[in-house]
């Protein structure tokens, strides 16, 4: 993972500073989206998407965990959310908690099952993981198999705000991307980080200075599964449906597109790589399945003329941490 890394600055105050204004700048632009006629329900649903990314890039970014089965989370905490809000009538802030607490037990049990594996063997364990889970939700009685949870109500959240309201319901789905965002950029700057960066660049060394390597890839794991809860949550208020389609392997793979898009392990790429991608499914929609193609053509371009993703590549030109 070394050859990914090299270029990374260290957190200094100049890095802190840079990486503080970054983000008020991508504050105010995604606070102003509503009054600039952007389709709202695109800006959303790339922000769910973006907090994914980042959740994903915490472990395999700075944890150098490659996890092929993200999209678990992100379905597992849409469908326990969307069950609470429709059969058992709860409020909004309770439903994202009930997925949120989903995404963290599922975390637990596969991060236990997986994390004492490495490299290809943990990436595939993920996997048999992810899909095992996709089938038992084919199945089962509460997640209607293929027709999935419809007609989600959106309610008011806290009995105040208005969910039904687009522009209500996205200042929280923004709201609940900064909070993520932000509790992932405190994680990476904090000596939790500064063990899991060391872990990823040289594990046998880590482990001689006397870290239980395990036990912060563990919690890495779990934190990153958890983020990707929260995101599944709050997309359901979105789409206001949830479905086989974020369970399925083929959502994992989207992530890690993004993720690599944007730039592994930068903190501000995975955002740009997810708002890129989904951008592509809005906008050329109209080329059917081409999509896939047109997205896999732009991918190759970016690993080959874009070692370091976007971001990463404008980031070591100006030498600046993003």
């Amino acid at each position: 993972m070394t050859t990914l890394t090299d270029d990374t600055l260290p957190v200094t105050p100049r890095a802190m500073r840079d990486e503080m204004i970054a983000f008020v700048v991508m504050a105010l632009l995604l606070a102003s989206v509503p009054f600039t006629g952007v389709y709202p329900f695109f800006v959303m649903q790339a922000l769910c998407f973006a907090l994914l990314a980042c959740a994903f890039n915490l472990l395999i970014g700075y944890g150098g965990l490659l996890s092929f089965g993200h999209a678990m989370f992100l379905g597992t905490a849409g469908y326990c959310c969307a069950h609470a809000l429709k059969v058992w009538a709860l409020p909004p802030e309770l439903g994202i908690l009930v997925g949120i607490a989903a995404a963290f037990v599922l975390s637990l049990i596969t991060g236990y099952i997986s994390i004492r594996r490495q490299g290809i063997y943990f990436s595939m364990i993920t996997l048999a993981l992810s899909q095992l889970l996709y089938f038992i939700y084919l199945q089962a009685p509460f997640t209607h198999g293929e027709d999935g949870i419809q007609g989600i109500p959106q309610g008011h959240m806290f009995g105040v705000f208005d969910l039904s309201k687009p522009t209500v319901l996205y200042y929280v789905v923004l709201v609940g991307f900064l909070a993520g965002f932000l509790l992932i950029f405190r994680v990476i700057n904090s000596p939790f980080g500064e063990v899991l960066k060391a872990i990823r660049e040289n594990e046998p060394r880590a482990i001689s200075l006397g870290y239980r390597t395990d036990q912060y890839k563990f919690l890495a794991f779990v934190l990153s599964g958890t983020l990707a809860g929260f995101a599944g949550a709050l997309k359901v208020f979105v789409a206001q449906n949830a479905s086989l389609t974020d369970v399925h392997w083929s959502m994992s793979g989207e992530v890690v597109l993004m993720t690599l898009v944007g730039g592994l392990g930068t903190i501000f790429g995975p955002v740009v790589g997810a708002f890129a991608i989904i951008a592509m499914q809005q906008y050329l929609a109209g080329f059917g399945q081409w999509v896939t193609v047109i997205q896999g053509s732009i991918f190759v371009i970016c690993v080959l003329t874009f070692r370091r993703g976007v971001i990463g590549e404008i980031a070591h030109y100006f030498r600046r941490s993003l």
